[in-house]
């Protein structure tokens, strides 16, 4: 039997505070795959104290969380989260980016998974 095609998933949400990824179920084999979440923000022109933060949650409970500040004076900035998960067979995944920022302005959120 020919080995199945490596499935990619992608969401990006632009300058959205919350972004969701479902990848359904599938019957015939338990998957692995590889996650990043990235979001981006923009920094104040003028230094004025920002900062920004984001949670991870897969299938519902939280993978995890940070808050930094925001560096860069008019640039950008951003919170980066690389993992793994394994799925297994006739189950799904639902991976969720949630963010808050103070000060900073949002630019782009997103999730890619790969499978391994």
């Amino acid at each position: 039997m020919p080995k199945p095609t490596a499935e990619q998933w992608q969401v990006d949400v632009g300058d959205a505070d919350v972004a969701t990824l479902h990848i359904p179920p599938t019957l015939g084999r338990a998957r692995k795959f590889h996650v990043d979440v990235r979001f981006v923000v923009q920094c104040p022109d003028d230094g004025t104290a920002a900062w920004h933060a984001m949670t991870v949650e897969v299938n519902g409970r939280r993978e995890w969380t940070r808050q930094i500040e925001t560096s860069n004076p008019g640039q950008s900035d951003s919170l980066d989260y690389h993992f793994r998960v394994d799925v297994p067979v006739g189950s799904g995944l639902r991976l969720r980016a949630l963010t808050r920022v103070n000060g900073a302005m949002r630019r782009r959120l997103y999730i890619e998974a790969g499978e391994a």
